[in-house]
């Protein structure tokens, strides 16, 4: 690997995460449109603020859960472009740099839609961005990662997109950003299970090393399952298509989970991961099917 290679960046920016940015900015986009109040411009601004502040987490991430000593070059899951040595640090800084001002100048343009006091939820995206694992007080290594995670990765990015593309907020939007939330917390949370002796001993204290690794089994369960419950909840209103497609994402779910258990620990888990990482691209698609066809 060519150190701070366009190859190098792209292992750095996890573009296998993606679908945690892309999956709420589609959901409320289908809301919205149902509802009559899509509009292309604000929603594809929210698309690429979401993707850019991914990048910049993801960034943040790799630089210092190795300067933490959480990630080390023999570490379990998939490669880490700083602790591998792929991206030096003046570049890495840099480009932390960079996608940040690349958030701050797409989420500028949202201000059209959703006037200034959209100005303190984009800085909290980004404190948030730095906060998860940097600064005196990094949530993730506090046991607050998967509440960060539900709040934007879900409540945040479905909530506000809706709220700028129809100038409303309703239930079902609470009920959808909620449910993307918990679907999404699922690929934290199988990385937390995969990581929680190496957590331990670098002092990250996730729920799972926390409460152990049964609680990490069942809690990965909850999450998904949680979550389809909460969209059966759509047949209130006659949304038959959102309340009821994602039955089709638990049953690949629950095999993922099943795997999880048998597997239990080590370098294996990364099936898992990546299983994941598919299963919720898959929940993102049957809900926003759903919501459209519904």
């Amino acid at each position: 690997m060519k150190t701070n290679s366009l190859r190098a960046w792209f292992v750095a920016v996890r573009p296998y995460s993606f679908g945690a940015a892309s999956i709420p900015v589609a959901v409320a986009s289908a809301l919205a449109y149902t509802d009559g109040s899509f509009h292309w411009l604000p929603a594809l601004l929210c698309w690429l603020f979401a993707l850019s502040m991914q990048c910049t987490a993801n960034l943040v991430n790799d630089l210092w859960d190795f300067l933490k000593g959480a990630d080390r070059p023999d570490r379990l899951g998939p490669d880490r472009a700083f602790a591998k040595g792929y991206i030096t640090l003046p570049a890495m800084k840099a480009g932390i740099a960079a996608f940040t001002l690349l958030s701050c100048a797409i989420g500028s343009g949202l201000l059209w839609y959703g006037g200034w006091w959209m100005i303190p939820v984009g800085l909290a995206c980004v404190v948030f961005a730095f906060f998860y694992t940097a600064g005196p007080y990094p949530l993730a290594y506090h046991g607050l990662g998967d509440v960060a995670v539900v709040l934007f990765f879900g409540v945040v990015p479905v909530g506000f997109t809706y709220y700028l593309l129809t100038g409303t907020w309703t239930w079902e939007t609470t009920t959808a950003a909620l449910a993307c939330g918990l679907v999404i917390d699922t690929m934290l949370w199988v990385n937390n299970f995969r990581d929680r002796e190496e957590d331990a001993r670098c002092g990250k204290r996730t729920i799972i090393v926390c409460l152990g690794a049964a609680f990490g089994r069942w809690g990965y369960l909850f999450l998904g399952t949680a979550a389809v419950l909460l969209c059966l909840g759509f047949l209130a209103t006659g949304r038959w298509g959102a309340a009821l497609l994602p039955l089709l994402y638990w049953a690949l779910f629950f095999g993922t989970w099943r795997k999880m258990v048998r597997i239990d620990h080590g370098e294996e888990l990364n099936v898992c991961l990546s299983e994941t990482a598919r299963n919720l691209t898959l929940f993102g698609l049957l809900l926003t099917i759903g919501i459209l066809i519904g």
